[in-house]
């Protein structure tokens, strides 16, 4: 099957959406993000019975670019995440009426197009394209749908746009390198023979986690998260925490370590400890705000540094682990953000200390957020259960401090969200009225409920599609012992 397929559909879909003007804008961006959803599950079923999911053809001739793309299960893994976090993400949206609603729909599914191509592309060079294209619609979303002084978003967009660049940069330089060592070729295959010294591959190794740290992010290149979390309209924080720092996370796996395994074992330690150190940061923080949308992105911090640590312990349970938990943390964090924007749409108010008494005006709604906070601090039988202790045990294999470290996020996460729960479902209710939710965002809330319930009791399907991929990377890594 044509891999393409999927991307035109989107692409399609975002010109589509732009043309059907602002009424209709909503429904057809819902119509292209299912649509796309279903065609990776297509693809799932071709996989499965054995075809060979690829597309190929001269796309450059100097530099000599291919339009390559290519399916394993990994990359299946994440297209699944993405599509159907788009269509989830819209679905959320259709309680807020949005000016312009033809354009952010567009470049709600311009961006699923962009970070779709990213996990697929198996060319350096089209994957950096789209991993730059992918930046373009957030930056729009974030500037003029955002929220909060005009002035101080406007700071908070640019720099975050300007930062990502900078350190997506570097990357490129490393890419031109290696075309230059590989005869011409930004094909992965050939850049994964390349044998280069340990000093080329340091010096590769770090420009690859400049642009990955500031994508994911990692301390201390964080910095811009909270902010553009913060101001970004709730749809854009859903994009950034949701998919778009998965791409960090998933070319840790596919570029970065594979293409540098000797230097990765020599960095193994540093970097597990900056991963473990961004677990015991952002919880600190998460505990200390007044925001619920910078609690959540603080929450979000320690993480994803979790899932780095797992990834950078270069063993099969830590990609496991990893790539369970980034599927995991994508259903969690939007399902969580989805519910500050359904009391924000209520008390118009993201400050903690003005929320309470909503449990007794809205049972049903309390219930799910409880549901979804549960979910977040690792309640076995949930979806992040499996991906934490797949993680932490992969810790353990390396040293049990790294585990025992590392499983300070479950402690202290209970602590921080729970007692943000308590302040704001329970105590005293708002003078406001909390109007019990809507049939789309019930909807939205148990479908992303139930995919952390099924996958939570039987990730059987996930293992099996991801472990052949991660196996084979991890053979590349280990080619040099």
């Amino acid at each position: 099957m044509n891999v393409s397929l999927i991307l035109i559909i989107l692409l399609v879909g975002a010109f589509a959406t732009y043309l059907a003007g602002d009424k209709l804008a909503p429904k057809v961006a819902l119509f292209f993000g299912l649509a796309a959803a279903g065609c990776s599950i297509v693809l799932l079923n071709h996989f499965n019975l054995g075809e060979n999911i690829s597309y190929s053809s001269q796309w450059i001739t100097l530099p000599k670019v291919s339009f390559a793309l290519q399916a394993d299960g990994l990359s299946l893994a994440m297209v699944l995440l993405t599509t159907a976090l788009t269509a989830i993400i819209i679905l959320s949206s259709f309680g807020n009426d949005f000016k312009n609603s033809k354009a952010i729909y567009s470049l709600i599914l311009f961006m699923s197009f962009a970070m779709t191509g990213t996990f697929l592309a198996s060319d350096g060079l089209l994957y950096y394209i789209f991993w730059e294209l992918s930046l373009i619609p957030i930056y729009f979303i974030a500037l003029i749908w955002g929220n909060g002084d005009a002035e101080e978003r406007k700071k908070a967009v640019v720099k975050f746009f300007i930062y990502t660049l900078a350190g997506s940069l570097f990357m490129l330089v490393a890419f031109i390198y290696m075309y230059q060592k590989a005869n011409g070729s930004f094909l992965i295959e050939d850049l994964y023979k390349l044998n280069l010294t340990v000093n080329e591959q340091k010096w590769i190794f770090t420009a690859f986690f400049l642009a990955y740290a500031i994508k994911i992010p990692l301390i201390p290149f964080h910095t811009w998260q909270a902010n553009v979390y913060q101001k970004a309209p709730t749809l854009g924080t859903m994009l950034l925490s949701g998919i778009m720092l998965k791409m960090g996370l998933y070319s840790l796996i596919r570029w970065q370590l594979p293409l540098t395994p000797l230097a990765a074992k020599e960095y193994m330690f540093i970097f597990i400890g900056v991963g473990i150190a961004g677990v015991i940061y952002g919880s600190i923080v998460a505990l200390r705000q007044k925001d619920l949308k910078k609690l959540l992105a603080y929450s979000s911090l320690a993480h994803v540094g979790l899932i780095a640590a797992g990834t950078y312990a270069l063993n099969l349970d830590g990609f496991r682990g990893a790539v369970l938990q980034m599927i995991a943390h994508g259903f969690v964090v939007v399902g969580l953000f989805f519910a500050a924007e359904i009391i924000f749409r209520r008390y118009e108010t993201r400050l903690i200390s003005e929320m309470g008494g909503i449990r007794s005006q809205s049972p049903k709604f309390t219930s799910m957020f409880l549901i979804l906070v549960l979910a977040s601090v690792a309640l076995p039988t949930t979806f992040n259960f499996i991906g934490e202790f797949t993680v932490l045990y992969s810790l353990s294999q390396i040293n049990i401090w790294f585990a025992i470290l590392g499983g300070t996020t479950i402690i202290l996460g209970a602590y921080y969200m729970l007692k943000m729960f308590q302040h704001v479902m329970l105590g005293e209710t708002n003078t406001k009225v909390f109007a019990d939710i809507t049939f789309s965002e019930g909807l939205t809330m148990v479908i992303i409920i139930a995919v952390l319930f099924f996958f939570g009791m039987y990730p059987k399907p996930i293992n099996d599609l991801i472990t052949p991929s991660l196996e084979t990377i991890l053979n590349t890594i280990n080619k040099y012992n």
